[in-house]
């Protein structure tokens, strides 16, 4: 049975018990006054819930009433904070526009935030969600992640959505333990990563986010949301973590793959730059096409393709044929291909991997 945590939508202000413990003591305010050496006034204002009880009144009703000094404390703090969570639900009910411009259904049904009961305990959900305490400070800090992301130019996005999916991330990022990072050592981890593009989701998973973890770059899966259009994006969770995160927005292995290495291109050829999103695109040009042609050269070297395209006599054995001599999954040749326009994307895709989402993995 789950736990249930009653919450008032009313705040009793301590000086209703006050003037009930003066009635039942036929003890006047004035009375109350001398017996504790404070002002008629001040004694006035606590009993219409105007002014609060200090910890030094609280000692003084216990000398008076032999009540704990605790008891009044408890009943301020209890006020106090019924009174600041009513308040700030009015707030929220002013900015529900706000809060329903975010796919919070997805959201829900992904596990990234529980279901509740009223839009105003949702709304609430979801600022803990960002990590924020208000719409102004969501504002403050995702309006313009420090992240460079690749994101399709055929889908009409919003931000909402897109900080959603980076927070996401985020928040799987920070769960994943990393060892320092250190460039020699992602360097290193990226030969070895490449030869895993031939295995399984069951397999390459576990073992991509092993080997750059010992590099200091977390790697998570985070499925995609609506209106994003992001594949993939890089950022700096701090001075010594690195997170690429990764949506399987094509559901093909070529372009996930092409996405790691694109993303890792970012931590490699541009260290601990800040990127910033330039008009809903991602990074500048001259950045992109950095990583683009890391990626390129990285999953397929230069030497190789040049030497490949020579002798290609566009024949889908010629593919598996090269992608066995360089150790690489065929279906990462046909998405280069079709990129440079060698074949048409229409031919040799049956030698690419699907891959769809089953529950929070990645399976064929």
């Amino acid at each position: 049975m789950s736990e249930y945590h009653f919450q008032p939508d009313y705040a009793i202000p301590p000086g209703e018990t006050l003037q009930e413990e003066l009635i039942s003591r036929g003890m006047t305010q004035a009375e109350l006054a001398d017996r504790t050496g404070m002002a008629k006034k001040t004694i006035n204002e606590i009993v219409k819930g105007k002014a609060p009880i200090t910890p030094e009144t609280a000692l003084k009703l216990e000398h008076v009433f032999g009540l704990p000094a605790h008891f009044w404390n408890a009943l301020e703090q209890n006020y106090r904070e019924t009174k600041a969570r009513l308040d700030e639900q009015d707030r929220l009910q002013e900015d529900l526009s706000w809060f329903q411009q975010f796919p919070v259904q997805e959201m829900i049904k992904f596990g990234w935030l529980r279901r509740c009961q009223s839009k105003v305990e949702q709304f609430q959900e979801l600022l803990t969600f960002f990590g924020v305490s208000s719409t102004s400070a969501w504002q403050t800090v995702w309006e313009n992640p420090q992240t460079a992301y690749r994101q399709s130019q055929c889908v009409t996005v919003h931000r909402e959505a897109i900080s959603a999916w980076l927070r996401q991330g985020e928040r799987v990022g920070h769960q994943l333990d990393c060892a320092p990072y250190r460039e020699s050592q992602f360097r290193k981890s990226l030969k070895r990563i490449r030869e895993l593009t031939r295995e399984t989701p069951t397999i390459f998973v576990p073992q991509l986010q092993e080997l750059c973890a010992e590099a200091g770059v977390a790697v998570v899966f985070v499925r995609e949301l609506p209106r994003t259009g992001i594949s993939g994006a890089t950022r700096w969770l701090n001075t010594n973590k690195a997170l690429i995160q990764l949506s399987l927005r094509y559901k093909s292995n070529d372009h996930l793959w092409f996405t790691f290495f694109h993303e890792a291109g970012h931590i490699v050829k541009h260290g601990k730059e800040i990127f910033l999103e330039i008009n809903g695109n991602g990074l500048d040009g001259e950045k992109e096409e950095e990583a683009n042609q890391f990626a390129c050269n990285e999953l397929i070297p230069p030497e190789h393709w040049h030497e490949f395209l020579e002798t290609f006599d566009h024949s889908v054995v010629e593919v598996c044929r090269f992608a066995k001599k360089i150790n690489i999954d065929p279906g990462i040749v046909v998405g280069r291909l079709q990129h440079e326009k060698v074949w048409g994307h229409e031919k040799g895709n049956k030698l690419k991997v699907r891959l769809v989402w089953s529950d929070e993995t990645i399976t064929t």
